[in-house]
């Protein structure tokens, strides 16, 4: 019997998925989805759940690296109020941008880096 070499690869490809949610609040929408650079930007590919209230949610998992986005809402194509950073795509609008790290201890640690600091004297200021 021969062992298939690749079998192996394909296994850690497999444990190098992270989990990524997509949570999204609009009280009125019937439709809510999630078109991106991880799904050739089809936009039913992902739809997200309702969950009442306009809440909606879509849970996925997805490879390290750096993606765009956007939220399709009732069919109209808008950026995901909720991410940090955007950039401009070619239709005169914004892509939001995702960057899924390669363990949830790097992705802590990217939070971390991205709260604001408080100096020194705004510290001593609140003890007094």
């Amino acid at each position: 019997m021969k062992h298939n070499k690749n079998h192996d690869n394909a296994q850690s490809a497999e444990l190098s998925l992270m989990p990524v949610v997509f949570e999204f609040t609009h009280p009125t929408a019937t439709t809510v989805c999630v078109a991106g650079t991880f799904n050739d930007w089809r936009p039913t590919a992902k739809p997200m759940l309702q969950f009442g209230d306009g809440r909606w949610h879509k849970e996925t998992a997805l490879a390290p690296g750096t993606y765009e986005y956007c939220l399709v809402v009732d069919g109209q194509w808008i950026a995901d109020p909720m991410a940090r950073e955007t950039v401009p795509n070619p239709f005169g609008g914004r892509n939001s941008v995702l960057k899924v790290a390669c363990s949830p201890e790097a992705a802590h640690l990217a939070d971390a880096e991205n709260l604001p600091m408080k100096s020194t004297n705004e510290q001593k200021t609140q003890k007094t």
